[in-house]
Formats: structure tokens, C-alpha cells, sequence
């Protein structure tokens, strides 16, 4: 190409005639407009790069998380000044206007920022055109972070002392007497001291698992907030002791959640003053589901902190022994052998009617059943339980407990884990089921 062009060139050089150079000279000027032009535009496009990125900065900073919890007005006047203060450094050009709308919606904000410029020529004002328009516009969006108040109800009464594995079932039938799974925590330790020994044999109880479960939680939550204070939490057990059983406070309702994660370290399995006491009616649904009902607010629709949703995290077994309840199974008569008050043990899956009342109240439940295990070594269990823990396809599938535990949870916030499931994850993944949909119902 090169030779050729030059032998072209060579060729106009020796030319004499004059209107060849006529010629060349008018074919000359739109050529040198267009490079001209080009050179213009190519300025401009330069020019409206930057201002886009900067309508895209002013649009995003108006969608952060620190702007949620402004106004969407003051936040469109906080992106105008953003704008303007960063076009002051474009080099060509000068901004002719800027607006900004930012908008709050159900499911979230959106910011839309415009802006209109010009851009002086070098070359094209030699046919009229002095500047060249630009204009251009950013749109961002998020979602608005929803409040919520998570109130955990953690059951630990004696049946959560099971082994929390089958292994560490195993451990504890090889171990005792009567080849119970349970690591009842008697503060009486004769005849037995099954806590102890549990702890001694190294074996990872229920309670164990959960304790843990729940301050891997408040971890959780804390990661998950997208503005400070966005989640609230509070503990609540059964309570420390069967003498004064009823509903307990770990920790109270509040946005320190590593606070209540270290409070969460203070849950144990509730002890028992001796073996049998109060024939172990230690797990009363119909006392302690009304009182947590009675302790938490009316929800709000989680728009603002003053107005969260309420969530109940209920993590349980999900088999009631109490007495004095209306009852849906065979009792037993029993009697406690020192006071020797007589009692009518009942021993059911959970009643779902508190859940009932609590959902009516625009309270959320998030259940997760811990699979109440089949225990054929435990006479206890084959008499009282198994009948109820039966399903259509085995012992502990499909039973009347995780049905019943089914029931009291709200549309898509119930989860079922067995033994060889991990309990942390679990959790996690229904706090995270829980945080979604109230996104999307908003």
C-alpha cells in the first residue's frame, strides 16, 4: 500500500497542469472537516464516558446501604451535589444540567440520575458548530432492607439430652445400666449421673448442638444485615431448672447480636432436682408457647425500625410431657417419689393450637424439628412415644410429631434435620429462607 501511495503522490509532484492542484485542493477540504469531525466527536465520546461514570457513582451512592436509611428526597439532593462536585474535574466540556429522582418502593429503591453537557469543537466550528450536545443517564436499584425481630424458643428439657448423633446414641445405651440414650441432667446423682458421664464419654448431646447452632446464627444474622441494627434477636429456653420450669430469658430482644451470641454460651439442658421428679412432666407447649406469644409485639410490616416483623425461631422435638393439659393420647399416672404428689403424665405431639393464635396475630414461625429419634432399647419410648412417631413409610417418618411440628409453622418455614444432618446448617439455611421471603412479600 505504502509503495503505491507514494508513487501516487510522486505522480501529483511532476503534475504541472494547474487544475489538478484546483482539484486536489477542493477534494482536500471535506477530507480534512471529516478528520476534523472525528477528532471532535472522539473528544465528546471522552467527555460523556466520564460524566457516565460519574452519573453511574452518584446513582449507586444513592442505593447504598448507608443512603437506606435516608430519605429518598435528601438522597436526591445528595446525588445532584455528588454529581457536581465530580464533573469539576471533567477537562473538555461543561455540564449544562443534572437532576436526580430517587424513588421508595415495595420492594426497594431506585435512583435515576440525567444529565445534559456540551462539548467545544476544534475543528467543526469552521461550518457552524461551535459545541457538540451530550447527554446521558444512570439508573440503580436495591432492595430496601426489611426489620425484623427474631425471638429463638429453644427447647431443652430433658429429651434434648439424646445423643445428637447415632453414635453418640450408641455411646451412651453401651454405657448405662438401662441403656439409656438420654444424659438426663439429675442434680441428684444418685443412683446415676448421666450428664456427667455423657460428658466424660465425650458424648455431643441435643442441647450441645443447638447451643452452638445459635451462636453460629447470630453470626449469621450479623453478616447478613445490609444496614446497621436491620436485625434484633432474643433467646428464650423452657427453663433452667424443672422445679421452675416455664418460659426463661437467655438474652433479651435486642441489635447486639454478638452480645447475644455470647449469651447463647449460658445454654444447657435443664436440670432436674432427681430422678423422676415430678414424674418428668417437664415439657408443658401449652404453658411456655402463650407466654412467649404474650412477650412479643404486635408486628409491624418491617418497612422502618420502629415497625419489624416478628419472627418465632422454635426449635424442638416436638413431643409434649406435662400434666394438668387436655390431652390427645393415652396418659399414665404418676408420682413423684419424694413429694409423692400424684400426677396424670401426658405425653403428646405439640398442640398446635398457640401456634395458631400466634400466626393469627401476623406473628412468622420458623420451625426446625430435630427429629424426635426411635429409641427400641428405651421401654419408656416403645410404650409412650412410638405409637405417635410412626409414619406411612417407618418409625420416625412422616409422624404425628413432624407433622404437627409442620403445622405450626408458617407457609415454607418449617425444616426437619435428623441426627446425621448438621443442625448449624439448618438453622442458617431457614434464617436465610425466613430474610428472602420477607423481602419478597414486601
Amino acid at each position: 500500500m505504502f509503495p503505491r501511495l507514494a508513487r501516487i503522490l510522486a505522480a501529483f509532484h511532476r503534475e504541472s497542469r494547474g487544475n489538478v492542484a484546483i482539484t486536489f485542493g477542493i477534494a482536500a477540504i471535506p477530507i480534512i472537516l471529516s478528520v476534523g469531525a472525528a477528532v471532535d466527536y472522539s473528544v465528546a465520546n471522552r467527555s460523556k464516558a466520564m460524566l457516565d461514570q460519574i452519573a453511574d457513582a452518584a446513582s449507586l451512592s444513592a442505593v447504598s446501604q448507608s443512603a437506606l436509611s435516608l430519605s429518598a428526597a435528601k438522597e436526591q439532593t445528595n446525588a445532584v451535589k455528588f454529581f457536581k462536585a465530580q464533573a469539576v474535574s471533567l477537562k473538555r466540556g461543561s455540564l449544562s444540567t443534572v437532576s436526580a429522582k430517587v424513588t421508595d418502593g415495595g420492594t426497594g429503591r431506585t435512583a435515576v440520575v440525567n444529565y445534559t453537557a456540551s462539548v467545544p469543537t476544534a475543528f467543526m466550528g469552521i461550518v457552524g458548530y461551535n459545541n457538540i450536545a451530550i447527554a446521558g443517564s444512570s439508573t440503580a436499584a436495591s432492595a430496601i432492607p426489611t426489620y425484623i425481630d427474631f425471638y429463638l424458643l429453644l427447647d431443652n428439657t430433658p429429651s434434648m439430652g439424646v445423643g445428637a448423633t447415632p453414635a453418640d446414641v450408641t455411646t451412651m445405651v453401651n454405657n448405662t445400666p438401662d441403656k439409656c440414650a438420654f444424659a438426663c441432667h439429675e442434680l441428684d446423682i444418685s443412683p446415676n449421673d448421666y450428664y456427667g458421664l455423657a460428658k466424660k464419654l465425650g458424648v455431643t448431646m441435643r442441647i450441645d448442638v443447638v447451643r452452638s447452632a445459635t451462636q453460629q446464627l447470630m453470626d449469621t444474622a450479623n453478616a447478613t444485615q445490609t444496614v446497621p441494627n436491620q436485625f434484633r434477636a432474643a433467646i428464650y429456653t423452657f427453663g433452667a431448672s424443672a422445679s421452675s420450669a416455664g418460659l426463661s430469658k437467655i438474652f433479651p430482644l435486642s441489635s447486639s447480636l454478638s452480645s447475644a451470641k455470647t449469651a447463647a454460651a449460658n445454654i444447657d439442658l435443664m436440670t432436674v432436682p432427681y430422678q423422676n421428679y415430678a414424674s418428668d412432666t417437664d415439657t408443658n407447649f401449652d404453658d411456655v408457647l402463650p407466654a412467649i406469644n404474650s412477650i412479643i409485639a404486635t408486628p409491624g410490616d418491617g418497612t422502618s425500625p420502629s415497625s419489624p416483623q416478628k419472627i418465632l425461631f422454635f426449635v424442638s422435638d416436638g413431643v409434649a410431657d406435662a400434666a394438668g393439659i387436655t390431652c390427645s393420647q393415652p396418659t399414665s399416672a404418676g408420682q413423684d417419689p419424694q413429694t409423692k404428689q400424684n400426677y396424670i403424665r401426658c405425653q403428646e405431639p405439640l398442640n398446635v393450637a398457640s401456634c395458631t393464635a400466634m400466626k393469627d396475630r401476623g406473628i412468622k414461625i420458623a420451625v426446625l424439628y430435630t427429629t424426635y429419634l426411635a429409641l427400641p432399647t428405651n421401654g419408656w419410648y416403645m410404650s409412650w412415644i412410638d405409637p405417635f412417631n410412626k409414619g406411612p413409610y417407618g418409625p420416625s417418618v412422616n409422624s404425628q410429631i413432624a407433622a404437627n411440628m409442620q403445622s405450626c409453622a408458617s407457609p415454607g418455614f418449617y425444616f426437619e434435620v435428623s441426627p446425621t444432618d448438621g443442625i448449624s446448617q439448618a438453622m442458617t439455611a431457614l434464617f436465610k429462607k425466613v430474610v428472602t421471603a420477607a423481602h419478597i412479600t414486601r
